[in-house]
């Protein structure tokens, strides 16, 4: 007979904590056990750990082996200063969509500022750099085949 100790799941859906058992390892997770040997509640800040060590011990003396998790506790049960709160999770980041819309309404404004102060001479210059853009000049192409195909059909119409 394999025996384990092992954690017993408790408590309500999402608010769980573990009664720390020795059972046969064929029972199944919160089925039959032999002897209860404390518990484990991971929901507080810091986690609250109970455990009689003077059992566990004996247990593993007589061969019982720990899961991973039990000798976690285990560890911090017998040296609580590695049972230390944790500090909060820090608050994520703003949406970003809202983000996104405080740099579109400063762009705007900023074009709106930019508008006012722009005289026609410096308008025909920023017109002129934003035709050297690739996209540009293929709308702007496509514009002039489209004058030029309007003047060849008015000159066959006359």
């Amino acid at each position: 007979m394999a025996v384990k100790i092992r954690l017993r799941r408790m408590g309500g859906k999402k608010a769980p904590f573990y009664r720390v058992v020795v059972a046969d390892s064929r029972f199944p997770r919160d089925g039959r056990f032999i002897e209860e040997l404390g518990y484990y509640d991971p929901t507080r800040n810091p986690s609250i750990i109970n455990v009689d060590l003077e059992k566990a011990n004996k247990w593993i003396a007589n061969g019982a082996q720990p899961t991973d998790t039990v000798r976690m506790i285990l560890k911090k049960a017998a040296n609580p200063e590695l049972n230390v709160a944790k500090e909060p999770k820090e608050k994520k980041a703003p949406a970003v969509t809202s983000i996104v819309e405080d740099v579109a309404t400063e762009e705007v404004a900023d074009a709106e500022a930019v508008d006012a102060d722009v005289s026609t001479e410096e308008e025909t210059t920023i017109s002129d750099e934003i035709v050297d853009e690739p996209e540009d000049l293929i709308v702007e192409e496509a514009v002039v085949k489209v004058e030029a195909e309007a003047t060849t059909e008015e000159e066959t119409a006359e």
